[in-house]
């Protein structure tokens, strides 16, 4: 072989193989995918030739028919074009089209000043206090994160199952086609008939706008509902997400405090335009609103005339306690507005979210959401419509109440014995625990080094509003990404963290005073 395909040595072939293979392809796929690359990224120049399908398998120690049915599909695809007795060669015409690679560009002429991003930037969300996550927490043996992808837990062969059906020629032709404002109508029906009932909520279809996960609903909401001037009321500690989300559009957030029984009620919160909870299990600290505090909060929205973003965001992943209506179910007057996550249980990557609220307001959200994405994937929505119509969704959301249920219960026997000195909220049907920890604990550098030893836990101070006066020694340690039996070993390898960290903090002033209300009821 000569030319240009010959200064591919060998080894670069096996490497390219091995950088561009991607486990969910088969051999041939790899194949393809690995010429495609180097085709396209210029490596292999229009009117180069590859090496031959033996020498290829032979450099890629694979069947050499492997390679022979990729060259064929890549010849019908147009890369590569086949010359009889001389072998294959990439395509002339395939880069048509393709811009080549780009060049620096030319410095600034006669001296123009470089753009002033701090003076064109409306804010900088990359400055916000936010949860973080290491990028390879999955990695880690003992990884305590909140609400992740469990493999273990994941209903690989259900959700295949409804991908393949949903590509079906019937269903290709309702959800292939542009919905523009519209979502797919029987996933609406899966949540008005078997979803939201379960929560004690009833809504017609017309009340219901799917989203992109339940962060793009409070962001819907609050790009529609929030100017400079509105008053949005905030648990604290409370969802970090959905304070930020506020604070990008108004100046004004009012801190709500929380104790044992959840949101405290009064009249301070007369003067909120609205008010954003989580009433079943409240955000970090699992506990529940109280009833009385409900029919509480609902008057005063009443009497205030203001309204309540209700985002039930562990609405999925109940176990071992009765059932806890919505707060939505108790609102006769159309003043709670209801945010729920479908995928959150099992997969937050497929990002399927909802509101409930009237139908004027509805409207307004699929037009606004239009402006934004049109609709989320159609595709998507269709096969979890099957997802739940099938009795997968609550088949699965059954065995996880169970495992979460053996996880929390091992979690709270590992605290008990090996953190004793920690205070922990009882773990009551949630899918984490929130700690305070002693009062000299620094929980960000706590988790820093709980980091190195694969410990991954998540730093408290982040849920308070004020981060500057915010305590330092709170933890939510989550158990739906761990598997049991590392629960008790990961606790055991943190409360030795901790011990080799106690000396040193000790003799440092503590950071900040923790909450008196969350004091007395940890206590």
């Amino acid at each position: 072989m000569s030319s240009q395909a010959s200064m591919l040595k060998p080894v670069l072939w096996e490497r390219l193989f091995e950088r561009e293979s991607a486990p969910n392809l088969s051999l041939q796929g790899c194949v393809r995918q690995m010429l495609v690359s180097a085709i396209l990224s210029g490596h292999l120049p229009p009117g180069t030739p590859v090496p031959s399908s033996r020498h290829l398998a032979d450099q890629l120690r694979i069947a050499r028919n492997t390679v022979v049915f990729a060259y064929q599909q890549l010849v019908s695809e147009g890369y590569l074009v086949s010359r009889e007795r001389s072998g294959h060669f990439v395509s002339e015409t395939v880069m048509q089209g393709h811009s080549g690679p780009a060049s620096d560009p030319a410095p600034p002429a006669g001296g123009a000043p470089a753009v002033r991003w701090n003076e064109r930037l409306r804010f900088r969300p990359s400055r916000q206090r936010n949860i973080s996550k290491p990028r390879d927490w999955q990695k880690q043996p003992y990884p305590f994160v909140y609400a992740q992808f469990d493999q273990d837990l994941f209903p690989t062969a259900e959700w295949r199952e409804c991908c393949i059906k949903a590509l079906s020629v019937l269903d290709i032709r309702s959800w292939a086609p542009d919905l523009i404002t519209h979502d797919d109508p029987a996933l609406i029906e899966q949540i008005r008939t078997q979803v939201l009932p379960r929560r004690g909520v009833w809504a017609d279809a017309e009340e219901i706008v799917i989203t992109v996960g339940a962060q793009h609903a409070l962001y819907l909401l609050a790009d529609l509902l929030v100017n400079e001037d509105t008053v949005v009321g905030m648990e604290d500690p409370g969802y970090p997400d959905a304070r930020n989300i506020f604070a990008s559009h108004t100046r004004h957030l009012l801190p709500m405090p929380v104790d044992e029984q959840g949101l405290r009620t009064g009249t301070h919160l007369l003067g909120c335009d609205y008010l954003f909870v989580t009433p079943g299990h409240q955000c970090p600290t699992t506990v529940t609103l109280a009833p009385e505090r409900r029919q509480a909060l609902l008057a005063l929205a009443r009497q205030a005339d203001s309204l309540i973003i209700e985002d039930d965001f562990e609405s999925e992943t109940r176990w071992g306690e009765g059932a806890i209506p919505a707060l939505k179910s108790l609102d006769r007057d159309g003043r709670v507005i209801y945010v729920g996550s479908l995928a959150k249980s099992f997969a937050p990557g497929l990002r399927i979210g909802y509101i409930v609220a009237p139908r004027e307001l509805t409207a307004e959200l699929r037009a606004l959401r239009r402006l934004m994405l049109r609709h989320p994937s159609a595709y998507i929505q269709r096969a979890f419509s099957l997802f739940i119509s099938l009795g997968h969704h609550h088949a699965l959301l059954r065995r996880q109440s169970q495992a979460y249920q053996k996880r929390g219960q091992e979690l709270a026997r590992a605290l008990a014995q090996h953190l004793p000195d920690f205070k922990a909220i009882p773990i009551t049907g949630s899918s984490s625990c929130w700690l305070q920890g002693p009062p000299w604990l620094d929980a960000a550098e706590l988790s820093e080094a709980a980091l190195a030893e694969g410990v991954v836990v998540e730093p408290g101070d982040v849920f308070f509003m004020d981060g500057a006066s915010a305590p330092r020694n709170f933890l939510r340690v989550g158990f739906t990404s761990i598997r049991p039996e590392h629960i008790e070993p990961g606790i055991a390898r943190l409360a030795r963290v901790v011990a080799r960290y106690r000396a040193q903090a000790e003799s440092r002033q503590p950071a900040g005073p923790a909450l008196s209300a969350l004091e007395q009821f940890v206590s």
